[in-house]
């Protein structure tokens, strides 16, 4: 292992993507019905870090679990929604509207394609997953294969998974 090089946090900066701070509004993440808090800020950063914006639904406890993640500097791209009435819209407007869900005609993620237009990325309640009146609001669902005994990983490492690879970076 004596040929690895660590590179400083200044090195890794200089070499990255040069980009505007904010998001570049092709990809945005969806957790519309979240039920712990945490992960939005894991989810945040991961949106900062492919150039997504989140959409999250007005719920009182929301703000304050967003502004507890929120480590980043710069200030976070971040659209208060309403779900069903978002998702409608978003559609209407030529967004693809993809949910990480298991069903029958589901895409396994090695095989999504990188974004090539506007993309919506729906991420339901962990325990329930997405509610059934919004599954007629998907273009598309995106299964995340796993062979361990839990039936899913949680809404930012989902969510983080899938937009690395709509993005491109995987």
């Amino acid at each position: 292992m004596s040929g690895i090089t660590v590179r400083t946090h200044r090195e890794l900066r200089s070499a990255r993507r040069r980009r505007p701070p904010r998001c570049l509004g092709h990809l945005i993440a969806a957790p519309l019905w979240p039920m712990h808090g945490v992960n939005l800020g894991t989810l945040l950063r991961t949106c900062d870090a492919v150039g997504a914006c989140l959409a999250v639904p007005r719920l009182p406890w929301v703000p304050e679990a967003l502004a507890k993640g929120n480590t980043l500097r710069a200030g976070a791209c971040v659209h208060w929604v309403r779900p069903l009435r978002w998702l409608a819209e978003c559609r209407a407007s030529g967004h693809r509207v993809l949910g990480v869900e298991l069903a029958e005609e589901s895409v396994r993620l090695a095989d999504l394609p990188m974004a090539r237009q506007p993309t919506v990325v729906v991420l339901g309640h962990e325990a329930q997953g997405i509610p059934p009146e919004a599954l007629d609001l998907l273009d598309g669902v995106v299964e995340i294969p796993m062979i361990g005994t839990a039936a899913s990983l949680n809404v930012a490492v989902a969510g983080s998974l899938v937009l690395y690879k709509l993005a491109g970076f995987s």
